[in-house]
């Protein structure tokens, strides 16, 4: 068992060997799992992508790495695909259920929430946070989200996700303290990949309090506009 990644089975070393001659076949049909298929949310999709140009780099996976980026950008925009329609067939029925703990109404209803916020950027974002990227794709199906919108944007960010760390894991893996001290760099990884996320709350946090801030000025100076009102108001004298 490893510390980074649980067990044994989910480290993407071990994963990968575990795979032999169809390495690169096995690799791509995981991360069209995990971009797609509901059951693919646990797989370690940030740290195999690395793992994986790491061993383009080293010879283990013989195929160039430009076409390894491409076959498995193009099976993260699949899974993107498939599971945005799965969303649509089966996501009301996986979603109405109120004794389920996983496919929760509330998912979709927050999920839609995210999406009217952070619009296109949502889209991106979520390629990088595990589990998120694997439940968007579906309830974006269930949101009955513009499926032209959705694709273009799940497009781009399935080249910057599988094709971007698929690179770095290419040319950081040929550095000598990256390949000695692996498994702390998967970790880094993976908490890195939440930082996108982390910024956009912030960001939405001081958003939210400019517009508060903004609104009570506004009631303030429509008091003040009252108040100088009342105390210049002339009341009429009365004839007796």
């Amino acid at each position: 068992m490893t510390i980074a990644l649980g067990p044994d089975w989910l480290d993407p070393t071990v994963l990968l060997n575990g795979l032999g001659p169809y390495m690169l076949i096995g690799l791509c049909l995981i991360i069209f799992a995990e971009c797609g298929l509901l059951v693919g949310f646990f797989l370690p999709g940030d740290s195999l992508l690395f793992t994986a140009g790491l061993f383009v780099a080293a010879g283990t996976i013989d195929t160039p790495l430009w076409l390894v980026c491409v076959l498995l950008t193009v099976c993260a925009f699949a899974g993107n695909v498939a599971g945005y329609y799965i969303g649509v067939k089966a996501g009301p029925a996986l979603f109405s259920k109120p004794e389920s703990k996983i496919f929760k109404k509330e998912y979709v209803d927050k999920t839609q929430e995210f999406f009217d916020k952070y619009g296109a950027r949502a889209i991106v974002l979520a390629r990088f946070v595990p589990i998120v990227r694997t439940f968007i794709t579906a309830m974006a199906g269930v949101g009955k989200m513009d499926p032209k919108k959705y694709f273009t944007y799940s497009a781009i960010g399935g080249v910057a996700w599988a094709a971007g760390l698929t690179i770095l894991g290419y040319f950081l893996g040929q550095v000598a303290f990256i390949k000695n001290n692996l498994e702390i760099t998967l970790i880094a990884i993976v908490l890195l990949s939440v930082v996108p996320i982390i910024i956009e709350v912030i960001k939405a946090r001081k958003e939210k309090k400019t517009l508060v801030q903004a609104e009570a000025d506004d009631i303030t100076q429509v008091m003040q506009a009252q108040t100088q009102d009342d105390s210049t108001q002339i009341i009429p004298r009365v004839e007796r």
